[in-house]
């Protein structure tokens, strides 16, 4: 690839601004969700995985629900029109190899293709041998470049992406907006686009590959397209790059909200005082010591109410757990009690 190769894209002020929110946004995510991947965050992880899915496919017009996609996860059938099921059969065999593949790699883009459109078309897997346009009803938007320059165009965006310093937010919706111009295949170029561009973030940061952008992508679908028309407008990629991480940006504050409930709704408003008293100093405490500041006098109250429930959930723990009645006995802050008291700041 030469060096001097370089998409053409503008760093706003805009864009800046997004990536400090992003950032921020994902350090108070990461505080309400932990480091403890318990049963509910799994079945969040896999609640959003279906979303991401089912976003990125009903882009591409495929009607099936988020319940009927679930359904095809657990090996149930449903009635819905055969290619719509194998895409999302493809699709969720795509998302199983997720974390196996090199954004930088080519031949792994080329394998991801091939399990997204398997049974779909005849060259999955393989660049396209045919030139195509991008079509708005019966008007062509965009003319890609000729089959003949195809392999080469990807050559040198896999290149400059394998070498930029640039941030990779940054590098990861140029790199999407760019393979969304040169249409490198016959069909499966969007969901195949938005794939990667979430595997180049999670490179960055893991959880973006846990949260559900395509179909945050697919509720502003209308704006989606527009940018990718502005952009090609303009020769700079840089109203993409804003709509992207905008797109991000929402997602994540989508999921701190939902997050902030879930945490809402586990913790009583008893537990939730245990919690903070705890929080205010760095040293255990008794429970004497712990019914004093909070002014309660009734000790098995205060046992059955406070200590018991924020024990079984994990966030406090006895500084003597194999004697659970020494009169020596205290109780500290749990990291994951740490993060609860925090999401409450």
């Amino acid at each position: 690839m030469p060096k001097t190769y370089q998409p053409p894209y503008t760093t706003t002020p805009a864009i800046i601004r997004l990536i400090s929110d992003i950032s921020e946004q994902l350090g108070r995510l990461a505080v309400l969700s932990g480091d403890v991947e318990d049963e509910s965050s799994l079945r969040l992880r896999r609640i959003n995985r279906i979303r991401t899915i089912q976003g990125s496919l009903a882009i591409e017009g495929n009607t099936l629900s988020e319940e009927q996609i679930t359904a095809i996860l657990e090996g149930k059938r449903i009635i819905a029109p055969p290619r719509d099921i194998q895409e999302a059969r493809n699709a969720i065999k795509a998302y199983e190899q997720f974390e196996h593949w090199q954004p930088t790699n080519e031949k792994h883009l080329l394998q991801a293709h091939q399990l997204l459109m398997v049974g779909l078309i005849d060259d999955a897997g393989h660049y396209r041998s045919g030139n195509v346009g991008v079509m708005n009803g019966d008007v062509v938007v965009h003319m890609a470049p000729p089959a003949s320059r195809v392999k080469k165009l990807m050559g040198d965006l896999t290149g400059w992406l394998k070498t930029t310093d640039q941030h990779l937010l940054i590098t990861s919706s140029v790199f999407h907006y760019e393979f969304e111009f040169i249409h490198p295949f016959a069909d499966g170029n969007g969901r195949m686009g938005r794939l990667w561009q979430t595997l180049i973030v999670s490179q960055w940061n893991p959880s973006l590959a846990q949260l559900p952008v395509e179909s945050m992508v697919h509720a502003h679908q209308r704006e989606y397209y527009q940018a990718i028309n502005i952009s090609t407008q303009q020769a700079d990629s840089a109203p993409f790059i804003e709509f992207m991480l905008g797109v991000i940006l929402e997602t994540i504050d989508s999921s701190s909200g939902k997050n902030t409930r879930q945490v809402g709704q586990q913790v009583s408003q008893q537990v939730g005082s245990l919690l903070k008293v705890l929080q205010k100093t760095l040293d255990p405490m008794s429970r004497s010591e712990l019914q004093a500041a909070l002014s309660l006098k009734d000790r098995e109250s205060f046992r059955e109410r406070y200590i018991k429930p924020a024990l079984e959930a994990g966030l406090i723990e006895m500084t003597i757990p194999d004697k659970p009645n020494s009169r020596l006995q205290q109780y500290r802050l749990t990291k994951q009690g740490a993060n609860v008291v925090a999401a409450f700041k």
